[in-house]
């Protein structure tokens, strides 16, 4: 009896462990996670390309309000809205169609007090406990704020687009005029924006060697940046000239303190010599009568000291 019990356990956990690899007790019962899709979505169409290579498994609901607001659209007169309007019905009637994994259906709940299209969406996302497949930027933001899952293909897009890696070498051709007067702009082959310097002179032209050097991340996506081989040798050299032409300034200046600082004590000393031999000359030749006067008085107080010792000289 214990051994029989102990099989039953082993045979349990064994197909427990099945269930889980294989999407746990869902898979059993047969339910698989669903998919509601927005008319942005069949527009797009890239729907169908996924479900082709297999990576949506899943039970697509296309509501009847959103084959209907294709149908009002492909009635009306704007010509644009009616052939893309159009080509969702046919997606539509494609995924139908088609062999794939994945289930297709139709949901026909009615929402009588819900105006609004994406209203509707977001209450049937939470109503049937499904995702929502949608290129609508804004409608993305309303569900995850409302707690609805979004599966954006445009996100995914941008997570599988090839990485530029700065050094590579592209072809690209440039289409127009950046916002500098060197700047051109063109797109890689996945539609990613790269700006190249000094590719202004060959908007509108072939395709030209274009080497990478960084790449942005933005909220609208990738940005790359890079610049034509050629000009960047002309840089370079441009460049290389001013570094020299900058030293040999730094040289020359150099040079010119030291002769300075050379010269500087002799300068000097001539300036100090200088005034005090010119001095004598020029006093001398200033005020010749302040000169007479003075010799005069020079002689009077000579002889006035003399008749003095005279005199004493008497007296004695």
């Amino acid at each position: 009896m214990t051994s029989f019990i102990e099989i039953i356990l082993l045979i349990f956990i064994a197909a427990f462990l099945v269930l889980q690899q294989k999407g746990g007790f869902e898979s059993l019962l047969g339910k698989h996670r669903k998919i509601i899709l927005d008319s942005c979505a069949l527009i797009d169409g890239r729907i169908t390309e996924i479900v082709k290579t297999g990576f949506v498994v899943d039970e697509l609901v296309i509501p009847q309000f959103i084959l209907n607001e294709l149908q009002l659209l492909a009635d009306g007169n704007d010509s644009h809205k009616r052939e893309r309007a159009r080509f969702g019905l046919d997606i539509a009637h494609e995924l139908q169609d088609t062999a794939f994994h994945a289930k297709v259906t139709i949901d026909h709940t009615v929402f009588e007090n819900v105006p609004a299209t994406d209203d509707k969406l977001i209450q049937l996302a939470k109503k049937t406990e499904a995702y929502l497949y949608t290129t609508d930027f804004n409608l993305s933001k309303v569900a995850a704020i409302e707690g609805v899952g979004v599966l954006n293909v445009n996100e995914l897009a941008q997570g599988l687009r090839p990485v530029a890696l700065p050094g590579e070498t592209l072809k690209i051709k440039i289409i127009q005029k950046g916002s500098n007067p060197s700047q051109g702009v063109g797109y890689l082959d996945d539609g990613t924006m790269i700006v190249v310097e000094g590719g202004a002179r060959h908007a509108g032209k072939a395709a030209v060697d274009v080497t990478v050097t960084r790449m942005h991340q933005t909220v609208a996506g990738k940005m790359v940046f890079g610049h034509i081989k050629e000009y960047a040798q002309q840089h370079t050299v441009e460049q290389q000239s001013r570094t020299t032409s900058s030293h040999k300034r730094q040289a020359q200046v150099a040079k010119v303190a030291v002769e300075r600082v050379e010269s500087a004590p002799r300068h000097s000393l001539h300036q100090r010599l200088r005034p005090a031999v010119a001095a004598e000359p020029a006093k001398a030749s200033a005020n010749p009568s302040k000169l007479a006067k003075g010799a005069k008085q020079t002689m009077l107080r000579t002889r006035q000291s003399g008749s003095r010792s005279a005199s004493i000289q008497k007296i004695m």
